[in-house]
């Protein structure tokens, strides 16, 4: 039984979306973390991909591609101890509250 991610070959009628899009700036800025987390050897290609694979299917439906690689990034550095998910949790809120995002 194949996972949620390997989509090679099943049938489907659904049209492939091939329209540019304008990029957010929290898509650029996953981009680049996940860039820099290379360079610096925090993270690797394989990782993220692992990581993105790991995702609950449920989860994997529902979420972007850059929300996939942003789940994947925070599971990979809290793996490796970089940070906690408290100190995540807490940053996010910090940068909602401060910017006026809702929870």
């Amino acid at each position: 039984m194949p996972a949620v991610h390997d989509r090679g070959g099943w049938p489907t009628d659904d049209p492939i979306d091939r329209e540019e899009h304008e990029w957010a700036d929290w898509e650029r800025q996953t981009q680049s973390l996940r860039t820099v987390l290379d360079n610096k050897g925090f993270m690797n290609v394989d990782e993220l991909r692992r990581g993105i694979e790991s995702i609950d299917p449920a989860e994997y439906e529902a979420s972007t591609y850059f929300e996939r690689w942003s789940a994947s990034i925070e599971t990979m550095l809290v793996e490796k101890g970089v940070l906690t998910i408290k100190e995540i949790d807490d940053r996010a809120k910090a940068l909602r509250d401060r910017w006026g995002y809702p929870s």
